[in-house]
């Protein structure tokens, strides 16, 4: 994840789910029986995360980085902010705080 400045809060989200799902389709098309039922399981996991909103995406980013920085206290804590700023120092104080947000919502909507 790349920001553009400390002041913008432009995040980039990349992803490549749509050419992993193209790609999947190919190759069950070509596949013989004995793979189709592995090719199915992976184009249905591919087609459902290609769907992931963005604020989700930047949220389980945000979460690892805040994690591997050994902050184990809530995602959105003054704490977490520094651990992610840390982590990626290229990220401005908005963009961090957003992040942590982003990431402590999508813990407590995946415990609610």
């Amino acid at each position: 994840m790349i920001g553009n400045g400390k002041q913008d809060m432009a995040v980039i989200v990349v992803r490549d789910a749509d050419a992993v799902v193209a790609a999947l389709r190919e190759a069950l098309e070509q596949a013989g029986e004995e793979d189709r039922p592995g090719l199915e399981r992976a184009l249905a996991l591919a087609a459902a995360q290609a769907g992931v909103p963005d604020a989700e995406l930047r949220g389980r980013w945000a979460g690892r980085r805040i994690r591997a920085g050994g902050h184990e206290g809530p995602l959105d804590a003054v704490a977490a902010v520094k651990a992610l700023r840390t982590a990626e120092p290229g990220l401005g104080l908005r963009q961090a705080v957003r992040l942590s947000g982003e990431a402590a919502a999508l813990t407590e909507a995946e415990a609610g």
